[in-house]
């Protein structure tokens, strides 16, 4: 049988072994900014699973940009040969590493979700002010200061970096956060940025330091090298950014060296979500008609067939696994063969062979 899941895909002068990639999910299980065994553990085991792809959590590009202070980061030649013993573990077991590089703007500084307290971490208790394009609070946190115009500027900058310290770390794929209600969603999202300057107002404004971004990071990782943005394709509100504006900015971002967009949704205010088995499919397939990318599609994807279809219809190029995969880090293994797939035509680590499926 021919499946759609675990067949090649190249971006530039990268091959990824099948379309089936795992999501970044954050651990909050950091110390200053350095990745650990947990996270070891956690990525290696999923490259030795099967993933085509293992992307890290979101990774601050400086300290100030962490969500929690549990976070890991990319501001420093520590976290470097951190990161390096676990992209080298990633590609011994056959996979490719990414990382998404991040700052959380007014929702940084904040409790990591197991805490007992939740809500804004305060500076007694090892937390720092937060920014934001306007002094517009997510609900519930800590009202943010307005960034000044030189501390945009010194966003690409500081994403530019953290790139040039991932491909010294080893990894193969780098993916700007746009989404989730973090620092570049907040200045794509009229919700949250109320700036009457060049970064805001018109959707072109709003999108301008992502785009700023994206030059910077792509001006830094090398050319061979895959560079993806993650979207938030809607608010989920009224008032709020839209599938049709995301679709527009992923178009342009065509032109500026992006080769894959991550269709997510939400995260930027409190909204009332449909969640459902591939409820953020729509508009991953939006997305990719009107963008003329290349898409990954997220969002309680679980089954293999319920995989394999998004990817025969169309409505993706890429399916990523997040909660199903923290359940499963086996996950595509099973599911190629339960969609047929020879176990010759998916490569088993030799110490696993006598688990492979015949």
């Amino acid at each position: 049988m021919t499946s759609r899941l675990f067949s090649p895909l190249t971006l530039r002068g990268t091959t990824f072994a099948n379309r089936v990639w795992l999501a970044p999910m954050c651990q909050y299980s950091a110390t200053d900014g350095l990745p650990n065994d947990w996270h070891h553990v956690h990525l290696a085991s999923r490259a030795v699973g099967g993933f085509g792809l293992v992307i890290a959590e979101a990774t601050a590009v400086v300290p100030e940009g962490r969500i929690t202070p549990q976070d890991t980061g990319l501001w420093n030649d520590a976290q470097v040969a951190a990161w390096r013993r676990i992209t080298d573990s990633v590609h011994a077991a056959g996979s490719l590493a990414g990382v998404q590089l991040a700052h959380a703007g007014r929702k940084a500084s904040t409790y990591r979700p197991w805490s007992p307290t939740q809500g804004t971490v305060p500076a007694d208790d090892g937390g720092w002010p937060t920014v934001a394009p306007s002094a517009v609070a997510f609900p519930g946190y800590d009202v943010p200061a307005a960034m000044t115009v030189e501390q945009v500027q010194q966003v690409p900058r500081d994403f530019a970096a953290a790139a040039r310290r991932a491909h010294e770390a080893g990894f193969d794929v780098v993916e700007v956060h746009a989404a989730h209600g973090y620092l570049l969603h907040e200045f794509l999202s009229p919700l949250s940025n109320e700036r009457t300057d060049e970064y805001g107002g018109s959707l072109e404004n709003r999108a301008r330091l992502l785009v700023e971004t994206v030059d910077a990071v792509r001006g830094t990782w090398p050319d061979d090298r895959p560079l993806l943005v993650r979207f938030s394709a809607t608010d989920w509100v009224e008032g709020g950014l839209t599938v049709d504006e995301v679709t527009e900015v992923a178009k342009d971002l065509a032109g500026h060296g992006v080769d894959l967009v991550d269709i997510s949704t939400g995260g930027n205010v409190h909204a009332s979500i449909p969640v459902g088995p591939g409820y953020q499919v729509p508009a991953a397939r939006a997305v990719r008609a009107g963008s003329g990318l290349p898409v990954a599609a997220v969002g309680l994807i679980e089954s293999p067939q319920h995989a394999e279809g998004i990817l025969v219809d169309e409505a993706a190029d890429v399916v990523l696994l997040g909660r199903a995969a923290l359940r499963e880090p086996y996950w595509p293994r099973r599911a190629a063969h339960e969609l047929g797939v020879p176990v010759t035509a998916v490569a088993w680590p030799p110490q696993y062979d006598r688990g492979a499926w015949r």
